[in-house]
C-alpha cells in the first residue's frame, strides 16, 4: 500500500505547484527584505506601493501628526530610504569656496553655471527621533556641468541590501558604505554629459550580487553591472541611439534568470543581468523617458510623457525587438507622466499626465481607461511619483500640497494635506510612518496614538 500512497502524494503536490500563478512562484525566489523597510526609491514591491502592514495617516498639516522634521545640510531631490531604524537621505550642500566652472550659462535651457565647490553628503537619520546618526562627506568638487533651475546635484537615490549602502552622485562617483558609514569601496564612471545641461539623476538597482548602473547622456551612453562587494566592474554594453533619460532599470526575474528592464527614447530594453546581453526591445518612447518601468504578472509597462505620451505593456519573454510588430500585450497613448513614474496597486496602474496634476488610472491587465486624466484638487505641478498605503494612494505636489485618495476604483479624493517647502522625492511609507522630504528638510508624519 505504500507505493499507491506515496504516487497519489506525488500527485497532490504536482497539481498543487501546477495551479500556482507562474509570477507567484518567481515573488517567492526573490530576496525577502525587512518589512519595515523601504530599501529603493520604488518600495518593496518596485512599483510605488508599500508593504501590506503600512498605515500612514491621511491628515496632517505643520501642527498635525508631525513626529519630527529633520533639517538636512545642502539641498536634494531624491527619495530617501528605510532599513529598520535607519533612514538614509543624499544631499549636496553649496559652499562658499570659489572654482572653475567648464560650461557657460545656458539661459535657453535654464541651467545654472556652477562656480563653487560642493559638498556631497551621505545622511543617516534616526527613524525614530529624527537626530543624525552619521553623516559622510563623499565628495566635494565643482560640478563639470550646470542643472536645471528645478534640479539639483542630489537626484540619485541610494539603495540597501541590508548590509550595505549604495549611494550614486553620478558624475562625482558611486559610494558604498556600510550602515555604520564606513566607506567601503568608490567608483568613478566617468563625467556625463546631460541634454542642455539639465543635470543628472542615477539611480543604481540591485540584482543578486551585482549592481546595474544606467548611464544614459548624450552621446556614448551604457549599462553596466558592478561587483556589489567590491565595486569592480563585471559588463559593460553600450546603448546604442541612446540619449539623456535618467531612468532607473527594473531589476526582476523571469524564467529563473534575472533581467534588466531599461528604459529609453529609442527604445525601452531588457538585459540579462548575469551577461548583459540584450533580450528584447520596443521603440515607441517619448524623448526624455524618465519613468521606471513596473511589472505586472509576466509583462512590463514601459512608458513617457514628454511632449507626447506612450506606454506599452511588453511581455516578459519576448525576443528581438518588438517595434511595429504588435506583439506587445497593449498600447496607451494619453496622459502618461514626463518626470514622476507610475505606480501599481493590485489590477489599477496609476499615473499623472506630463508633470501636472491630471491622474489617469489604467487596468493594468488591458490598459482600458478606469479614470481618464482627471483634475485633482490642490494638485498642479508634480515632480514625486504617486504612493500606494494602507488603502489610500497619495499625490505630492511641488509646492507641499498632498492629494490623498481611496486606493479604489472610485479614487475618491479624501484629503488635502500642506507643508512648507518644495517637494520633488517620492513619498515613503514604513509601518505607521509616512516620510516626505523636500529639497532642505525630511518631515515624519505619524499618528501619536501608533507610535
Amino acid at each position: 500500500m505504500k507505493y499507491p500512497d506515496q504516487t497519489l502524494l506525488i500527485f497532490l503536490i504536482t497539481l498543487a505547484i501546477s495551479t500556482v500563478p507562474q509570477c507567484e512562484l518567481l515573488n517567492a525566489s526573490e530576496p525577502a527584505t525587512k518589512t519595515s523597510s523601504w530599501t529603493n526609491w520604488r518600495g518593496p514591491n518596485l512599483n510605488g506601493s508599500a508593504a501590506a502592514n503600512a498605515k500612514p495617516p491621511i491628515k496632517w498639516d505643520s501642527g498635525t501628526n508631525i513626529q519630527w522634521v529633520a533639517d538636512l545640510k545642502g539641498e536634494g531631490t531624491s527619495t530617501p530610504i528605510v532599513w529598520e531604524d535607519q533612514i538614509f537621505v543624499l544631499s549636496a550642500e553649496k559652499t562658499d569656496r570659489k572654482g572653475e566652472s567648464s560650461t557657460p550659462t545656458n539661459e535657453a535651457s535654464k541651467t545654472i553655471r556652477p562656480d563653487v565647490f560642493y559638498r556631497f553628503l551621505v545622511t543617516c537619520i534616526d527613524r525614530n527621533s529624527g537626530k543624525t546618526i552619521w553623516q559622510k562627506l563623499a565628495a566635494e568638487e565643482v560640478p563639470h556641468e550646470g542643472k536645471h533651475d528645478t534640479h539639483t546635484y542630489a537626484a540619485g537615490s541610494p539603495v540597501t541590501d541590508g548590509e550595505r549602502l549604495y549611494a550614486s552622485f553620478g558624475s562625482r562617483g558611486l559610494f558604498c558604505y556600510s550602515l555604520d558609514g564606513e566607506l567601503l569601496w568608490q567608483q568613478d564612471l566617468g563625467d556625463m554629459r546631460t541634454r542642455f545641461g539639465w543635470g543628472e539623476a542615477v539611480t543604481p538597482a540591485l540584482a543578486g550580487d551585482l549592481l546595474i548602473v544606467n548611464w544614459d547622456q548624450e552621446t556614448n551612453s551604457f549599462i553596466t553591472a558592478l561587483d556589489k562587494i567590491t565595486g569592480k566592474s563585471v559588463w559593460k554594453v553600450d546603448r546604442t541611439g541612446e540619449v539623456t533619460s535618467w531612468n532607473t532599470p527594473l531589476v526582476t526575474e523571469w524564467d529563473g534568470s534575472l533581467m534588466a528592464v531599461v528604459n529609453g527614447t529609442e527604445r525601452a530594453r531588457a538585459y540579462d543581468v548575469r551577461t548583459g546581453k540584450e533580450l528584447w526591445s520596443c521603440g515607441g518612447q517619448t524623448v526624455n523617458a524618465i519613468p521606471s518601468p513596473i511589472r505586472f504578472e509576466n509583462f512590463v509597462v514601459c512608458m513617457s510623457g514628454y511632449r507626447t505620451a506612450a506606454a506599452y505593456a511588453i511581455p516578459l519573454d519576448s525576443m528581438g525587438d518588438l517595434t511595429g510588430t504588435g506583439k506587445t500585450l497593449w498600447h496607451h497613448a494619453q496622459g502618461t507622466p514626463y518626470v514622476p513614474s507610475p505606480s501599481l496597486s493590485g489590477h489599477r496602474l496609476l499615473f499623472t499626465a506630463a508633470n501636472n496634476g491630471l491622474l489617469s488610472c489604467l487596468d493594468v491587465r488591458t490598459g482600458k481607461p478606469i479614470a481618464d486624466r482627471r483634475r485633482i484638487n490642490g494638485v498642479s505641478a508634480l515632480y514625486a511619483s504617486p504612493l500606494v498605503a494602507g488603502g489610500h494612494a497619495y499625490l505630492i505636489s511641488r509646492d507641499g500640497a498632498t492629494a490623498v485618495l481611496k486606493d479604489d476604483d472610485t479614487l475618491e479624493e479624501v484629503a488635502l494635506n500642506k507643508l512648507s517647502g518644495t517637494f520633488d522625492s517620492s513619498p515613503v511609507a514604513v509601518d505607521h510612518q509616512l516620510f516626505l522630504r523636500s529639497w532642505t528638510q525630511l518631515f515624519c508624519i505619524s499618528d501619536p496614538g501608533n507610535r
